[in-house]
């Protein structure tokens, strides 16, 4: 197994059923729910110095899913150009989420959450194996769609583990 197999998988075994695509909606609505309760204030919280707020966090969500998007959309259409990685840091820096209010980066949340089920459950099942080149790797349209629900539940892992068990709201 590669390195970056490696680094996949830890994604992948978030999954906690085989139904991927269903994952998407619950992984959502889980998220959706942690940040209907949480206030303005809350949303501002960094678990250690240099971390994301729980904002950030939400808004790093949004950005990757829309790069998991546009590599879904790439390959299933038979792209055959290899796709630039990105910097989730870079991203975050310039993103101003903390500048935003929870409201709006909950409903862009969403917003791109709906896009991906709409293109995800809309695709042929025999693009699903169609593979590209992203950041010098090779990998399906199915495992890219894998890794939208997979990095959802990470990060709410991280927010139950980090964020909110922390501040006693778990």
């Amino acid at each position: 197994m590669t390195d970056f197999q490696k680094y996949i998988q830890r994604y992948l075994d978030q999954i906690p059923s085989g139904n991927w695509l269903n994952e998407l909606q619950i992984s959502a609505d889980k998220t959706i729910g942690i940040y209907s309760n949480l206030t303005e204030e809350q949303s501002t919280f960094a678990y250690a110095e240099g971390k994301w707020t729980l904002k950030g966090l939400l808004l790093h969500l949004s950005d990757t899913e829309r790069v998991f998007q546009y590599r879904i959309l790439a390959f299933a259409r038979g792209e055959k150009n290899n796709l630039p990685g990105f910097d989730e840091n870079e991203y975050a820096d310039q993103s101003f989420a903390n500048e935003r209010t929870l409201e709006s980066l909950l409903e862009e949340y969403k917003l791109v959450r709906k896009s991906s089920q709409i293109l995800l459950e809309t695709l042929t099942p025999s693009v699903l194996h169609n593979t590209g080149i992203a950041n010098g790797h090779e990998i399906t349209v199915e495992t890219i769609g894998k890794l939208v629900v997979g990095h959802n539940y990470h990060h709410l892992n991280i927010i139950e583990e980090r964020y909110l068990s922390k501040l006693g709201w778990m």
